[in-house]
């Protein structure tokens, strides 16, 4: 028996691991603001772009600003946050 490395036209095949997966590191993120005290998160939206976290959206006031950003920072897996969300909800 003769064993051939597994190869695709030639070239070996190439994995792509983004660890942890972006929507897993979102849902965390996500599940954490949902869970967190001080905070009505239901307008804000969660983007992971590797272990990058941006926070868009809106809350009712300045220190829900500060707290979600602390908040997502306190996730394990996330290395950095950028924090895009606006203070005062419009109707």
């Amino acid at each position: 028996m003769v064993f051939k490395h597994q190869s695709f036209h030639e070239h070996p095949p190439t994995v792509e691991n983004e660890f942890p997966p972006a929507a897993a590191l979102e849902g965390a993120v996500s599940d954490a603001l949902a869970a967190a005290g001080g905070i009505d998160a239901t307008g804000v939206h969660v983007i992971a772009e590797g272990s990058t976290i941006t926070l868009t959206g809106s809350v009712m006031s300045e220190p829900e600003v500060a707290r979600a950003e602390e908040i997502a920072r306190s996730v394990a897996g996330v290395s950095n946050v950028r924090n895009d969300i606006k203070s005062g909800r419009i109707a």
